[in-house]
């Protein structure tokens, strides 16, 4: 119990965190299955806020518990939907590839400017611990 515990704190973390973080932005379209600009947050634009986050299974294809952590990096669409999202940082191909998986079934309300939706590139950090 308190392990869990443990791990929702952490993920609460990772929530504060990506509120926080320095975005990336290419100053482009980001491609895909969008045309819509990909903006950097800073003056004038607020962050996308995760309504729906799901947490990572992580045991490797070999039955072991990595610790450590995965830096995402992604795009938050205007709809609020995460896209292009890529490993910047990894652990193992199999927990990098859950943090994937786990990542592309969040759900956020998307960064805004002049009070109007937007798509922002992020990154983000999803911590692997042993429980």
């Amino acid at each position: 119990m308190a392990r869990q515990r443990a791990w929702r704190f952490r993920c609460v973390l990772c929530v504060a965190v990506l509120t926080s973080i320095t975005l990336i932005s290419f100053g482009q379209s980001a491609g895909g299955d969008s045309d819509e600009k990909v903006y950097e947050l800073g003056p004038g634009v607020s962050p996308p806020r995760v309504t729906k986050q799901v947490n990572p299974s992580y045991k490797t294809a070999r039955g072991v518990k990595l610790e450590g952590a995965v830096t995402v990096v992604l795009v938050v669409s205007s709809a609020g939907l995460p896209r292009d999202v890529r490993v910047a940082k990894g652990l193992d191909k199999d927990v990098d590839q859950s943090a994937i998986d786990a990542v592309r079934k969040w759900r956020f309300s998307p960064a805004r400017k002049d009070d109007q939706p937007i798509a922002v590139r992020i990154s983000l950090e999803i911590d692997f611990h042993s429980m």
